[in-house]
This record gives C-alpha cells, structure tokens and sequence, in this order.
C-alpha cells in the first residue's frame, strides 16, 4: 500500500483504494463511518482526515459485513470492540505520532488496535439535514436505533410513518433500513415539525411513484434488456430523467410560492 511521505493517505486517496472492490463506496460513506464510531482516522493540525493502513483494512472488513452478512453498524461496531472482527493481526499503527490535544485514545484491554476508541471534545452525533446524505451510495444497513439516530425521528414519528408507507424496512420481518431511506426520514422530519401529519405526506410518495412508472413506461424496452452496457446505458438515462423530473418540480412549486407572496 502507498503511503505519503509522512505515512498517511488522505482520504480521496483511500478512496482510490477501495473503489475497485466497493464500486458504492463515496467519501460522504466514509465520513459517515467515522461519524458513527467505526473508524478514527487521524486528524493534522488543520484538521485533515489522515489514514493508515489498519484504517483502510477495518473498512474493508466493515465495508464486506455491510454487503455480505447485511449487518447493522452497531453490530459492526460492537465485534470490532471485542476484537471478534479483526481487520489485521498483522498491522499496527505507527508509532511515535502525535495526535491533536483534542483527542484522547483509550484501548479496551485485550482487544485489537482496531477496536480502539476515541473520546473527543466534539459533540455528539445528532441528526442528519438532508444534504448530508447525499452520495452516501448503497451499502449502509442499519438497526431501527441507528436509523432513528441519523434522522432524528422520535419512535412513534417513525412508527406513524412507515404506516403510512413513507419509510420502509429493508424486510418487513426486520428493522434494517438502508440508507436511502435515511434522505426520507430526514425530509419527513422537517416536514413533520412544520405541522404536516403523516398521512398527508402520502401525496409526496403517490408523486413519486407515479414519476417511476412514467420513467418505468419511457423505458421498458431498454430494461429488458440482458447487454450490461446497455443495463448501465439505460441507468444513466433513468437517473436523468428523474433529476430533470426534481428540477421540474422544485421549479413548479417555486413558481406556485412566488405568486402566493405577490
């Protein structure tokens, strides 16, 4: 592995490193693993993420749990804690690297570098807007807690809104939630506090849906279609059409607002 002169890799280079085997992973994921106590990259004096193998090996093995086994992050979290899930025996963190005064490292005893935790004098991880979301890419699953953690949405608020249909578990059997949903549950959230009850937001979802069979209907053709460069071909198209289709929208409801205020 390539590291800088110092023995660090900025985080677009670890990046670099991980895409061939996780096509989904983004750097919004990474930072989001770090928020959530997975991985603790170094910090410079100016405060950039600086990363050293054992780093980029625990988020492989987080990354493979995601996407083989489906396992929340908490879960994830927890066997790394133990040392159950250890990246490599065989790598340790170089010595002699002073961190930044803000960061104190504690190790629980027995347990793998990889399982150290840190304790800082940044806040605790509250919920999430929904630009923060954005380009987390696919992978992510979590637990009913996690879920409500990143999005902010009291028990009975999500109860309300995956009875209406508005967020949906991975598996109606389960409480794993991919992190799409978190975009919807951040959304709903705001819109809830302004006074929307659940039920009427049912009108964004039949919205959506009908956008999706309109896109469905404009290629059914194409995805029929078995010719994986025609499969990725007919994906862009889709992905276009859908954000033209947002564009269109936001511009429509800012037109309706102007004249509301004139």
């Amino acid at each position: 592995m390539a590291e800088t002169d110092d023995g660090f890799l900025s985080i677009g280079e670890v990046l670099g490193l991980l895409v061939d085997e996780f096509p989904e992973v983004t750097i919004s994921k990474i930072r989001f693993l770090e928020s959530q106590g997975l991985i603790n990259p170094e910090r410079t004096t100016s405060g950039f993420r600086k990363f050293h193998e054992l780093d980029v090996e625990l988020l492989r093995v987080i990354l493979r749990e995601q996407r083989e086994n489906y396992l929340p992050l908490r879960i994830i979290k927890d066997r790394i804690n133990t040392g159950e899930i250890d990246p490599s025996s065989e790598i340790s963190r170089p010595k002699g690297i002073d961190r930044p005064e803000a960061t104190q490292e504690i190790a629980d005893p027995g347990s793998h570098p990889s399982a150290r935790r840190r304790r800082t004098t940044s806040p605790e991880t509250t919920a999430v807007t929904t630009a923060d979301v954005v380009g987390f890419g696919t992978g992510l699953h979590l637990d009913r807690g996690e879920f409500r953690s990143m999005t902010g949405l009291t028990e009975r608020e999500l109860t309300e809104l995956e009875s209406f249909g508005i967020v949906s578990r991975r598996r109606a059997s389960s409480n794993t939630y991919v992190e799409q949903e978190v975009a919807i549950g951040v959304a709903s959230r705001i819109l809830l506090r302004f006074g929307i009850d659940a039920r009427h937001l049912r009108t964004w979802r039949t919205s959506a849906e009908k956008e999706l069979s309109l896109i469905e209907q404009l290629l059914a053709h194409q995805l029929r279609q078995r010719d994986p460069s025609m499969r990725r071909k007919t994906n862009e198209q889709s992905e276009e059409i859908a954000e033209a289709g947002g564009k269109l929208r936001a511009a429509l409801v800012q037109e309706g607002l102007q004249r509301l205020f004139e």
